[in-house]
């Protein structure tokens, strides 16, 4: 009962979330940059809460209880480290590749997308307007790498649920329901990014947002696995629990912020991640 209901959870942040984003993709006017800037900043302020006041110190808490050694925070710490390198090496050979797909990232262009139409790749109509073959594969070369992306996101909601007690009593107020949500919305810009240069390559609208919701659910894989790690003994839940921190830290300081910030560079997603930061440290403690 465990594994299905995080299987439902995880479906709908990784599928849905994702698919969702596939539907805002077909069907966005290209007018929204703020709007996205402070959602991504919003929701890079809850995973930074989640991360720093539970993920990273329930180890702290289970070896103030005497279940785990005195090194518990070097073994934490390596574990966020590991967490951080993996995906960022898989996010640097994901943007290896796909940067080909598209010739607007130079020197004097920030390989981080600071308009709506590159984060969501919609430019790629403008690179590949001659040719609807290529943009078609931009559009598959894109929908591979989301959903290799999505595993270790998935990894994160199953190794924050395998922390809580009681799971289905505790399944809508615990850490891992909070990070399905934020990863859910952390989702959306990336389903948009599948989604536009499929439509722009000639696949029906339908067929490219079912194609993306499919890219989510290695979420729901990744999930199970973390779950499944988090639950053999302590030091196991203590290097699941950093791997999902570090690959969050990635996600928001290597990601979102940037992307936000250069979205809409103004005061106001430093505000959003700090309501987010607030908001986070709230559901937490309660």
């Amino acid at each position: 009962m465990d594994y299905l209901a995080i299987i439902v959870i995880t479906f709908i942040s990784g599928a849905i979330g994702t698919g969702l984003g596939g539907f805002v993709g077909v069907v966005l006017r290209r007018d929204s940059n703020k709007i996205v800037s402070l959602l991504l900043s919003f929701a890079a302020g809850i995973m930074l809460a989640v991360v720093c006041f539970d993920l990273m110190s329930e180890p702290i808490s289970l070896m103030n209880e005497g279940k785990l050694p005195e090194l518990t925070p070097l073994i934490t710490v390596a574990a966020v480290i590991a967490g951080y390198a993996i995906v960022y090496v898989l996010n640097y050979v994901i943007d290896k590749h796909t940067n080909r797909e598209v010739k607007h990232i130079d020197g004097n262009h920030p390989s981080t997308a600071d308009d709506l139409d590159e984060l969501i790749h919609s430019n790629h109509m403008e690179v590949h307007r001659t040719s609807k073959s290529n943009l078609f594969t931009a559009g598959l070369v894109m929908l591979s790498a989301i959903a290799l992306h999505n595993m270790p996101e998935g990894m994160v909601i199953g190794a924050s649920y395998a922390g809580t007690a009681e799971l289905i009593a505790n399944l809508f107020s615990s850490s891992g329901f909070i990070m399905a949500i934020v990863i859910g919305l952390h989702n959306i810009p990336e389903g948009m990014a599948v989604s536009v240069p499929l439509v722009s390559g000639g696949m029906g609208k339908t067929k490219a947002v079912l194609l993306t919701a499919l890219s989510g659910l290695p979420t729901v894989l990744g999930a199970v696995l973390g779950y499944a790690l988090g639950g053999i003994n302590e030091i196991m839940l203590t290097l699941s629990l950093g791997f999902a921190s570090g690959a969050m830290l990635y996600v928001v300081f290597g990601e979102l912020l940037p992307e936000a910030i250069l979205m809409w560079k103004s005061k106001l997603p430093a505000l959003a991640v700090f309501i987010g930061v607030i908001t986070g440290f709230l559901l937490v403690m309660f």
